[in-house]
């Protein structure tokens, strides 16, 4: 989620913890959440001027949705079809950037469903034309990511909370707290659900997060930091991670980031 361009550091339970009173006892330090190896199959060309805060495959397509930061006069908030030959978006729909900051979407049958930011508002369009049918309001007090399990849309908010809805009526069902060993982990950002587990960006981080659904428990993690150095060499402008779409036909992850040069086709257990 870009809100500010400074870094925030983040206190994840992964990183080694410290004792500060050497009168007491070190308490247990949890071990590190697993890894989870990848390897890069292909890149991509990606839009430099793309603030991605989502991305997604939909009927063998790969849609991208894109934020405007206020600082950031080139930046837009709309999603379409993103081409992987040019990196160029095929705008399905923009939203006034003086309103709304465009925030995560998911299709769920016809429909498409876009977040913004703050507003605590949302968007439904039809997925085959694209028009709008209506708005809709969340509780959350921010909007960040987006996902689906086929039965339910489940969205992620800044916190360590994952909300989730109902399609139809945008109702709440449920929260899912995620932790570590018993520590909140948030900052959660863009979501996917694949084979069965929700994996989700923690935002400013190049981490992906791997978590059970039932309990909320990262049973794994992803480390791309590597690929987001290549991407400052490539383009110093380039700022955090930000984008997760499985392609469900390959089996392989696609990962971009906030106006990073490059998507990234990559492939994990």
């Amino acid at each position: 989620m870009k809100k500010e361009l400074s870094l925030i550091v983040l206190s994840i339970a992964f990183l080694a913890g410290c004792n500060n009173n050497p009168d007491q006892p070190a308490e247990p330090t949890a071990p590190p959440i697993p890894l989870i190896n990848y390897s890069v199959k292909r890149t991509y060309l990606h839009d430099t001027t793309s603030f991605t805060e989502g991305l997604l495959f939909h009927e063998g397509a790969l849609y991208e949705s894109t934020g405007a930061q206020p600082d950031l006069l080139s930046t837009r908030s709309l999603f379409g079809e993103l081409s992987l030959k040019t990196g160029r978006i095929d705008v399905k729909a923009e939203l006034d950037r003086n309103k709304y900051f465009g925030e995560g979407i998911v299709f769920f049958g016809d429909k498409v469903y876009q977040l913004t930011y703050t507003t605590q508002k949302g968007f439904i369009y039809d997925a085959k034309t694209f028009k709008p049918i209506r708005e809709f309001s969340f509780p959350n007090k921010e909007g960040w990511g987006m996902t689906t399990d086929s039965t339910y849309l489940i969205m992620s908010d800044g916190t360590n909370q994952l909300t989730y809805y109902y399609p139809d009526s945008f109702v709440m069902k449920q929260t899912l707290a995620v932790s570590y060993a018993q520590n909140p982990v948030d900052r959660l950002n863009e979501l996917e659900f694949i084979k069965g587990f929700i994996y989700a960006n923690v935002y400013t981080t190049s981490t992906i997060v791997k978590i059970g659904p039932a309990s909320g428990e990262i049973v794994g993690r992803i480390d791309l930091s590597s690929l987001f150095n290549e991407v400052r060499q490539m383009y110093p402008g380039s700022l955090e991670m930000n984008g997760i779409a499985y392609n469900p036909s390959s089996g392989t992850v696609f990962i971009t980031g906030k106006m990073w040069p490059v998507v990234y086709e990559i492939e994990f257990p």
